[in-house]
């Protein structure tokens, strides 16, 4: 019989980021952003059976016997915890594990400019971190809490489905909720945040309309909010917070937004020359023209603004990919491929572009 505890300590070994497990499939990893099939027999509907009693707790049996997308997190003391999604495919139950380690990685640790943590300075507003799945958003948003935690004295509230980093109280007060067990939405965590006397609230996604318009009224009452979004820019950020709104309240809220906004990081992770993964970032800070240009929906001066870059440490997703290229940490094909501008990366690498190639980068000092 499959023993999934036996089968993740010696996974555990292979550095995987995430862990597939499906019904007349061997197991596979996400190694270095790459899926790896193991030569392992099949999971059968047995294990799959077994596995769920081994793994589940409280009231997740019920849970999974209602719906059939559900996440929690699961833990092997002194190996790991895991962000799990129960889902089903053609009928069949299926697993996917994401790691998520124990120690809480530092900016450096994680190839991360230490201008970051910048925006762990501020006192309100609203810092997104923004990317698709799986590019290390969580990661980036625990280290950037971990800096206030060992730095402030603060009263730092999280709001995750499922929780996933847990952390140690150092100099920072740190309460943690999961979406689901201690509370109904995130919408209602933030509601209530606000009456447990907080300074900082992590709202681990925005997916809807009264998540952000709670985040707003957190930001404008004098807190600061960390969250993420999956969108890929700045600009791509800020439509689609706006497009939660309809047409009658939209600018009334760009309005809003656009005082409380302190700053956008959009990350990829890249394959690196050799193994691993490497972040590439697109870092705005929101200064007196970018909040200007989101008032007056001018979106694409903000994309201009970033690109010229070098202005309170500002840096283009293709400057970033470029710095990477040229010191030789990422090849010209995962270059290209990882750009959502080809053309002007291009341009980069035959050195007749003269924008955001020539900006100075915080990522420079890591490379």
């Amino acid at each position: 019989m499959f023993n999934i505890e036996e089968f993740l300590r010696k996974v555990n070994n292979t550095k995987a980021s995430d862990v597939h497990l499906k019904v007349g499939k061997s197991p596979s990893l996400r190694i270095s952003g790459k899926i790896v099939r193991l030569d392992e027999p099949p999971v059968t509907e047995a294990d799959f059976e077994n596995m769920l009693r081994t793994m589940l707790y409280g009231d997740l049996a019920e849970r999974l016997k209602k719906r059939n997308d559900v996440d929690f997190t699961y833990e092997i003391p002194n190996v790991s915890r895991y962000r799990v999604n129960y889902c089903k495919e053609l009928g069949y139950p299926k697993l996917t594990l994401r790691t998520v380690p124990y120690a809480i990685p530092t900016l450096e640790e994680l190839s991360l400019p230490q201008s970051l943590d910048v925006f762990t300075s501020y006192n309100n507003g609203i810092v997104l971190i923004t990317g698709a799945t799986s590019s290390g958003k969580s990661t980036t948003i625990a280290s950037l809490i971990e800096i206030i935690n060992k730095q402030k004295h603060k009263h730092i509230v999280t709001i995750e489905d499922p929780i996933e980093f847990l952390y140690t109280d150092k100099k920072c007060l740190i309460t943690q909720r999961g979406v689901g067990v201690d509370v109904d939405s995130f919408s209602d965590g933030i509601k209530y945040a606000l009456r447990q006397d907080p300074d900082i609230i992590l709202v681990g996604e925005i997916r809807d309309r009264d998540t952000m318009e709670s985040a707003l009224n957190a930001a404008e009452t004098g807190h600061l909010v960390f969250s993420t979004i999956h969108t890929n820019s700045a600009s791509q950020t800020i439509n689609r917070i706006l497009g939660l709104f309809d047409d009658s309240t939209r600018n009334f809220i760009r309005d809003r937004f656009a005082k409380v906004l302190r700053g956008t990081i959009a990350q990829k992770l890249i394959a690196k020359e050799g193994g691993g993964l490497v972040p590439a970032l697109e870092i705005m800070a929101s200064t007196p023209a970018i909040v200007d240009y989101i008032k007056k929906n001018q979106l694409e001066e903000v994309d201009m603004l970033i690109k010229r870059g070098g202005y309170q440490n500002m840096v283009s997703m293709n400057s970033s990919i470029f710095k990477l290229f040229k010191a030789g940490v990422i090849s010209k094909e995962e270059a290209l491929n990882s750009s959502d501008d080809t053309n002007e990366l291009n341009q980069m690498m035959r050195g007749i572009y003269h924008g955001s190639a020539q900006q100075a980068h915080p990522v420079d000092d890591l490379l």
